[in-house]
């Protein structure tokens, strides 16, 4: 794992300004600085530690740090590859699901229609979480409010948008097979 985020992850002398400008790090188990050093540290038992955060599912890749870092360590792309690795191995944080479920719901709206779609989405994320009647009050006013369009839009060239993610699947099971 440390050899694909090494690279940067070394770079980080632990400044703090990362931590500092998230605007997340006071919610994190490990703020970004501190999950830089664990990083650095390259043992078993702090990998394990790492892909088990809720840190790596709480970060909103604003890319804030890498304004403030004096080092331009990418952190959102290194929390990206840890959540790829969380998966991969399956040791997500408990209260991560509700994160994944919303981001798979989130990129099967983008891969079938080539752009958001609301009610696709919200759908997709209450069926995958089975909290189906939350928030179903609110419903209404939004779409009586014009804010929920009930069909999707889709638009021209969505078979360029259904071969990044057809692509991107494809290389992301060729890695799998080589480890």
């Amino acid at each position: 794992m440390y050899e694909q985020v090494n690279e940067s992850v070394f770079r980080c002398y632990q400044c703090g300004k990362c931590s500092a400008g998230c605007p997340l790090s006071e919610d994190m188990d490990y703020p970004p600085s501190q999950l830089m050093r664990m990083l650095q540290l390259e043992t078993p038992e702090v990998e394990a530690n790492i892909l088990r955060s809720y840190t790596i599912w709480l970060c909103l890749t604003c890319e804030t740090c890498i304004a403030r870092c004096p080092q331009e360590v990418d952190i959102p792309k290194i929390m990206d590859f840890l959540r790829s690795e969380s998966l991969r191995r399956k040791k997500v944080h408990p209260s991560a699901k509700d994160i994944i479920s919303f981001h798979k719901s989130f990129l099967d709206s983008i891969k079938y229609t080539g752009r958001l779609h609301e009610v696709g989405l919200i759908a997709g994320y209450k069926f995958r979480t089975y909290h189906l009647l939350k928030d179903l009050p609110v419903a209404p006013k939004l779409f009586l409010r014009g804010k929920l369009k009930l069909f999707p839009h889709f638009i021209k060239g969505k078979s360029v948008i259904s071969r990044i993610f057809t692509k991107t699947f494809r290389e992301y099971k060729g890695k799998e097979a080589e480890k």
